[in-house]
């Protein structure tokens, strides 16, 4: 999933050859998950038909004030909206944007829906140049390209390489899916948590007793998973390793490892942790596993069947033990009884920097829920809680309160 995904993006097309790759361009917002729409010039129509665009964005494509929508024997002119376009969007991308088109939206001249709709939009709007090589490097262009800029447009620079008049040289659009990268980078640059690496642990592990058995827990894992999510919205890196568990994400930010037992999360972690800035630990891990596992299904002979355990390795505490001053360690706690107390004594003993207690007393907590209630406790003790919500949001009040912390 790209950081594109589910924003409403405005597709601008003006007159000049390069727009025969809005096709594609479309195509691959509408493949990061985005919402298209599609606003043309109405000379651009020479260059790609808005049956193609409107197939491929699923949105009727506009590139008038009004559409005549025939009514038995009436035209009935209907008004195309630019002020509610340019609300609509959350990113207005102009390519190709011509010389001409530069030139108007630079002076605020508005002869087509196109300019109305810029002149209207409070988005931010990236703009494409495209032209040939002796119009880019005239001395308007580049007014008009400075004083776009001094607007807080961003310019996704044009590339070297043959253009439509056989020369070869910088004019060229650049390539539709080097617009989404510079999209979704600019975008990526913006968010708080850019530039972090969050390790987080999820789900239950399953600890062997036989090829067929083991121990375990109820733990689904969507609150890790729903923390992941969260962070790589928010621009974090985020590793996030998994015990079994039947969630799926799919982000082009996160990096999901799988593990089965206590042992490999323990290594996971490790392996991880010196390269992270915040760690985030909300996986159920077995506090026992058996010391001998059979190499054989165990089978069932006398009445009862003893199994010695032996204590996994506490994840939390070691990676507490070597945690540096810029790293951030976040712990969770799962208890029945004397919550606060325990809590308190957890997040002090593992040198947590915060610990998410939450309560199976609790309505709506827990593990096999899309709820929980928690209570954050931080290092000064300090205990804040929270209503009982869905997880999602819990992972965005951990998020924000982390950034808060760290800013602070």
């Amino acid at each position: 999933m790209s950081i594109l995904s589910g924003k409403n993006i405005l597709v601008g097309i003006s007159a000049g050859i390069a727009a025969y790759k809005s096709a594609h361009l479309v195509r691959g917002f509408i493949k990061a998950g985005a919402n298209v729409k599609v606003v043309m010039t109405p000379a651009s129509k020479d260059f790609i038909t808005p049956l193609t665009l409107s197939t491929l964005s699923k949105n009727p494509v506009l590139s008038s004030f009004t559409n005549l929508e025939a009514n038995g024997e009436n035209d009935n002119p209907m008004w195309n909206n630019h002020v509610e376009l340019g609300l609509w969007a959350d990113y207005f991308v102009i390519a190709p944007a011509t010389a001409n088109t530069l030139s108007k939206m630079a002076t605020g001249e508005c002869d087509n829906l196109l300019l109305a709709t810029y002149l209207s939009a409070k988005c931010p709007v990236f703009i494409a140049p495209a032209m040939d090589l002796d119009m880019y490097k005239h001395p308007s262009v580049k007014t008009a390209l400075e004083k776009l800029t001094s607007y807080k447009n961003i310019i996704i620079p044009a590339t070297s390489g043959e253009l439509a008049s056989g020369l070869i040289g910088e004019g060229r659009m650049a390539e539709p899916e080097d617009i989404v990268a510079f999209i979704e980078m600019h975008i990526l640059k913006q968010l708080p948590l850019y530039g972090k690496t969050i390790l987080i642990t999820a789900g239950p592990t399953h600890e062997a007793i036989d090829p067929v058995r083991f121990i375990g827990n109820h733990s689904s894992g969507k609150m890790g998973f729903e923390i992941a999510k969260a962070s790589a919205s928010l621009g974090a890196e985020v590793i996030l390793i998994a015990g079994p568990s039947a969630e799926i994400v799919n982000h082009s930010l996160i990096k999901r490892i799988d593990v089965t037992s206590a042992e490999q999360m323990y290594d996971a972690a490790h392996q991880y942790f010196k390269t992270t800035d915040i760690a985030i630990l909300s996986a159920a891990v077995a506090d026992y596993k058996p010391i001998n596992v059979a190499s054989q299904k165990i089978k069932k002979q006398d009445a009862t069947l003893s199994i010695q355990l032996e204590k996994t390795k506490d994840i939390l505490k070691s990676l507490g033990d070597i945690k540096k001053n810029n790293q951030f360690l976040v712990g969770f706690a799962l208890e029945t009884e004397n919550e606060i107390e325990n809590a308190k004594l957890k997040l002090k003993s593992k040198k947590l920097n915060l610990l998410v207690l939450n309560s199976l007393n609790d309505d709506g907590a827990g593990f096999g829920v899309s709820t929980n209630k928690v209570t954050f406790i931080t290092e000064n003790n300090e205990t804040i809680q929270f209503n009982t919500k869905p997880k999602a949001d819990v992972a965005t009040d951990l998020l924000q309160h982390i950034l808060k912390q760290l800013n602070a």
